[in-house]
């Protein structure tokens, strides 16, 4: 008997290799700006936020109405103007493949907003694999389980039959408050250590990795 029905993706740090890209962007937004540049650190502890809430974290100084002007300026960025490439990580294609082949349910759970999803989704020819996804744009920003409560409502899993899988402490944090199991992935935002103290199932550092703990 399957343990899991439902495999919960997070997606930038845990299927597409979009740090760098996610950093360089900021950063660029900042220097445009002409304000303090975020360091590398401060960008990769927001990722998996929504937008307003990584705004929030990163320019706590200025004001809800001035951070919600800036979202499109960054969005040009990460679209238009940094051609810095965000490959999938290697064995995801693999992955996702076995993980179909065994019947199981696949959504996400990201921190992108729907229009990125679809269009990357449609670029990598992935979408096919997924049966739901959540952004950040349609229901509360993550660490809240409202996402998780969506996807397990609309494809009528138990908490206790799905696994979340990702990047960051957000998404493990989110999987606990929904009652979910987590599993870290480390070769995304949060080291090891950090993923631990949230209590995973497990970390692993290819995504091959994570087929040995839902067998």
């Amino acid at each position: 008997m399957q343990r899991f029905d439902l495999i919960i993706f997070d997606w930038d740090g845990t299927l597409m290799d979009s740090i760098s890209k996610i950093v360089d962007c900021m950063q660029a937004l900042a220097r445009e700006l002409s304000i303090a540049v975020p360091t590398e650190k401060a960008v990769r502890d927001v990722i998996g936020l929504s937008m307003p809430e990584a705004m929030r974290a990163l320019f706590p100084d200025e004001t809800e109405a001035t951070r919600s002007g800036w979202i499109n300026r960054y969005k040009a960025h990460y679209q238009i103007f940094n051609a810095t490439p965000s490959p999938l990580f290697e064995g995801v294609p693999e992955l996702l493949t076995s993980l179909q082949g065994a019947s199981r349910k696949l959504a996400i759970a990201t921190g992108k907003g729907r229009e990125g999803l679809n269009r990357i989704l449609d670029e990598t020819r992935l979408g096919e694999f997924f049966h739901a996804s959540r952004c950040a744009d349609e229901t509360q920003s993550k660490p809240h389980p409202q996402m998780l409560h969506e996807l397990l409502a609309e494809l009528d899993v138990s908490p206790e039959r799905a696994v979340m899988i990702g990047d960051s402490a957000f998404d493990l944090q989110m999987a606990n408050n929904a009652g979910v199991a987590a599993i870290g992935v480390d070769y995304g935002t949060h080291d090891r250590d950090t993923l631990l103290s949230v209590s995973p199932l497990a970390v692993v550092s290819h995504p091959l990795e994570i087929l040995h703990h839902l067998r």
